[in-house]
């Protein structure tokens, strides 16, 4: 049963009389469970949609509509999958006492997997989710695999009882569920001969895994810096030269190169980051992979972007990117005729270790911003803020923005923050 949040208006749902609170109960007499059977089970032209009001009353609908027109409605949030793994670089337990309790949610969730993309590692599904899986076709999935040998995988995990990874992958591959692949690297565990073990049968899977990345693990003030380290530069010059083996493998034999590193890798190796061409479309843009060619990219596609000439515009990052971001702002200078300056800011609330934008706290960024009268613009990372636009620390955009003397906009690609003039 899934339960009615809304109900858009002039709709079919509407029509029908069904309103915030009305239980969805089944579709065509199957049970609904979440979003996913909602979106699956109601996509024919013909349905038959069984409900309970919220004075109880049970009505089944027949319904027709034309193919493609929604129903109208918008559902109560899925109850998240809880992780059952506790990875010794788990962001969740790197996490500092007080903030919002949804944080502390450490979710391993194939649903968001296929929905959002979120990285899930496939160690908590029953059989009735496999057969979900295959029967919706929920594919591509993201999938944290970080070792194929399954002992060492079950220490990352610190799961003794997680699924050996390759029969599961192989078994929805033979069904056509496709995959993206995700190596956290923890040096002395799972890098040298792993990772290059790790790359070679997930490869060796054959085109049901679309790409493999490797990310330095990254750790907190608060995290179990006890049991896990992050990578020296030569430990991350050693996996790029795995990653390029095996993607010079994948440009040979199948005309794609399939292994990439993060940018987070070639940063701390010391190694000039990769051309554009080589991400394969980007696919794990999200997981810091390309990130700055894909900025690139994006503002050499853009036009119509010369109302900010001589306007002077703040660009706050973390301290990882503040290397890499003149390479992204000085093409954006050329294009806007604009003069831009790079704010790096250390995080004040999971220390100096945490070096990505999408982590900085509010308060951070408004200290940053703070008395800088002579920018008329200020640019934040937009992935920090969350859909309520709250910060990590539960400062509000709002707040940020009354505390500071130029007008601020948050930003994912530049270009979304930079069509319309300032204010």
């Amino acid at each position: 049963m899934i339960r009615v949040t809304a109900v858009q208006p002039e709709s079919i749902a509407e029509e029908l009389g069904l309103v915030a609170g009305t239980e969805l109960i089944s579709v065509n007499g199957r049970a609904l469970e979440d979003f996913l059977d909602w979106e699956f089970l109601t996509a024919d032209e013909a349905i038959l949609l069984h409900v309970r009001q919220p004075g109880g009353d049970e009505i089944e609908f027949d319904i027709e509509r034309p193919l493609g027109e929604p129903l109208g409605v918008s559902l109560e949030p899925a109850r998240i999958r809880r992780c059952a793994n506790r990875c010794d670089f788990c962001f969740v337990d790197g996490l500092p006492d007080g903030l919002r309790d949804v944080l502390y949610i450490r979710d391993d969730d194939y649903r968001l997997s296929f929905r959002y993309g979120n990285f899930a590692t496939l160690t908590n599904l029953k059989p009735k989710d496999v057969a979900r899986i295959i029967e919706y076709r929920l594919s591509p999935l993201y999938v944290s695999v970080h070792a194929t040998d399954p002992t060492i995988r079950r220490y990352l995990l610190r799961n003794p009882t997680a699924p050996d990874i390759l029969p599961q992958l192989r078994e929805f591959a033979a069904h056509g569920i496709q995959f993206h692949t995700q190596i956290v690297m923890s040096p002395g565990v799972n890098d040298g001969p792993v990772l290059e073990q790790t790359l070679t049968e997930l490869y060796e899977l054959g085109p049901g895994i679309l790409g493999c990345s490797v990310v330095p693990v990254g750790l907190t003030e608060y995290s179990k810096h006890h049991l896990v380290r992050e990578p020296t530069a030569e430990e991350c010059r050693a996996a790029i030269r795995l990653v390029d083996a095996r993607a010079a493998v994948a440009r040979r034999e199948r005309g794609v190169h399939w292994a990439f590193g993060a940018d987070e890798l070639y940063l701390r190796a010391g190694v000039e980051l990769p051309p554009a061409e080589i991400y394969d479309g980007f696919e794990q843009v999200e997981n810091g992979v390309g990130s700055v060619r894909w900025l690139q990219g994006r503002i050499a596609a853009a036009d119509d972007l010369g109302g900010w000439r001589g306007r002077r515009i703040g660009v706050v990052t973390g301290t990882a990117m503040a290397p890499l971001m003149p390479m992204v702002l000085e093409p954006l200078a050329q294009a806007t005729g604009a003069r831009f300056e790079l704010i790096p800011v250390v995080n004040t609330l999971f220390g100096a270790s945490v070096t990505t934008a999408g982590l900085l706290p509010g308060t951070a960024l408004q200290e940053a911003l703070a008395g800088r009268r002579e920018l008329d613009l200020a640019l934040l990372p937009g992935e920090c803020l969350n859909d309520h636009g709250l910060f990590m620390d539960s400062m509000s955009f709002d707040l940020l923005a009354a505390g500071v003397p130029m007008e601020v906009r948050p930003s994912k690609d530049f270009i979304d923050a930079l069509y319309e003039p300032a204010a």
